[in-house]
């Protein structure tokens, strides 16, 4: 169970990040509607929530789950797989020395925790665009020091391992056709994401509920047959930003 979270606003230039979405313009005020809704819908399943003030030199800043990744037990402070992201870390370290044992990745390593999905005390670090594969190692040596278990996973598809699979708890996966036959997920019993409702993919397990981006009603009635509460969060404007639900936080 979370009992803490720590999330960021979004600045004004949020739309000068880097996105290859083609989803229009993305609207500053409704940006900051949709993520207070989030925020709010995190504060109601009983997270302390820390709302970081907006880096204006760092438009993406906002997806404050890439610099660094929260475990049980430490907290690695990454080094963001863009350039352009490089330094958004450096100011989550004071926050989560608060909380762990402080750990970091180190040149030429690179690692976004949109590519780390935790089970439990286990991990998967995906290989991307952005997490290569010196950072991985880097990530697995920490995690490893710290009783942690870790295994890598090839991204083909998407930005980050994230956008394609997420853990909805217990022994549960929601995963994309471009992961589902993975052999280190086959021992989870697999809710399948169609192609075209990939999105939705990136859906967020919260103490015992599962936040997904509205307007996926296919794997709604899946998801529904999981028993477990729903709410449904719009996200519009973050999506225009190749964003989701899992970036906006970090969770412990």
């Amino acid at each position: 169970m979370f009992t803490h979270a720590i999330t960021r606003l979004p600045g004004e230039n949020f739309a000068s990040g880097l996105t290859t979405a083609q989803l229009g313009s993305p609207s500053y005020p409704l940006i900051l509607a949709q993520h207070a809704a989030y925020v709010d819908v995190l504060r109601g399943l009983g997270l302390e929530v820390t709302v970081l003030p907006a880096l204006p030199e760092h438009p993406d800043a906002y997806f404050v789950e890439d610099p660094a990744i929260v475990t049980s037990k430490v907290a690695v402070i990454n080094r963001p797989g863009a350039p352009a992201r490089q330094g958004e870390e450096t100011s989550l370290a004071a926050v989560l020395a608060q909380y762990r044992p402080l750990e970091r990745i180190y040149h030429p390593g690179t690692v976004d925790g949109g590519d780390v999905l935790m089970v439990n005390e286990h991990f998967f670090i995906g290989l991307s665009e952005r997490t290569n594969p010196e950072g991985a190692g880097q990530l697995g040596s920490i995690l490893r020091r710290y009783g942690h278990t870790c295994e890598t996973v090839p991204v083909g598809q998407g930005l980050h391992l994230k956008s394609s699979v997420n853990w909805l708890g217990d022994e549960r996966l929601i995963v994309t056709r471009a992961l589902a036959d993975y052999p280190g997920f086959e021992r989870f019993e697999k809710l399948l994401v169609e192609e075209a409702e990939a999105y939705v993919a990136n859906t967020l397990w919260v103490n015992g509920s599962l936040l997904h981006p509205t307007g996926f009603p296919l794997t709604r009635q899946k998801l529904e047959k999981l028993g477990l509460p729903l709410i449904e969060l719009e996200v519009s404007e973050v999506r225009k930003m190749d964003g989701g639900l899992t970036c906006m936080s970090l969770r412990f």
